[in-house]
């Protein structure tokens, strides 16, 4: 198994917060629940339960959760779009012989819907993980390196002792990326390429 480069999805290389958006209206509208959509879409990163526990009681979560999937299949797949370099980006770590490896929070199988939607193909696929709980997923697949919007993706690379390549296309600052422990920060993925082609073959200084 050749080593590989791992990557968050939601905000790292797709932008899919129209689609999300629209998903928890529709949630409003069919539970009667207000939940404040700009405010959710502001946010994201932490598992779907999480924010759910902001607007639902205890009580109602994993309904609201099943309810959520349900619409989301219908509402946010179409509406995503690649970020700003995810193409070139993907295209670059198999042009260096390594795999493409996606670990995100998101439930797996509508990660793979968003994935196999826009054309973008990942050799190995962790859904439902977050920070900490990535960990075991990265190392189990390999990956030298981790790309991500979070702060908690860089808790996820610094927890499987590889480094986290910070990517300030999310809710979270640079300065934030730069805290949590993050190896490299870039504003968006536009510089993945000339990056990896550096550290891939060596150990290059973080990128200010």
């Amino acid at each position: 198994m050749s080593d590989a480069v791992g990557f968050d999805l939601d905000m790292t290389l797709i932008d899919s917060r129209p689609g999300i958006h629209a998903a928890y209206r529709a949630l409003t509208q069919l539970t009667g629940v207000h939940v404040d959509a700009d405010l959710a879409v502001s946010r994201l990163g932490p598992p779907l339960r999480t924010e759910l526990a902001q607007w639902f009681p205890p009580g109602e979560i994993e309904e609201a959760v099943t309810t959520y999937r349900a619409l989301y299949v219908e509402h946010a797949i179409k509406p995503a779009v690649p970020l700003k370099g995810a193409v070139e980006a993907l295209a670059a770590v198999r042009e260096l012989g390594l795999r493409v490896v996606v670990v995100t929070s998101k439930l797996g199988r509508l990660a793979a819907l968003h994935l196999d939607h826009l054309g973008l193909i990942a050799d190995e696929l962790a859904g439902d993980l977050f920070a900490e709980g990535k960990a075991a997923a990265l190392t189990s697949h390999g990956v030298r390196w981790y790309v991500g919007d979070h702060v908690g993706d860089m808790v996820a690379a610094r927890t499987a002792g590889v480094p986290g390549i910070g990517v300030a296309t999310g809710p979270c600052s640079a300065g934030e990326l730069w805290e949590a422990g993050a190896a490299y920060v870039l504003d968006d993925l536009t510089g993945l390429p000339e990056l990896l082609r550096r550290i891939a073959v060596g150990s290059g200084p973080p990128l200010k």
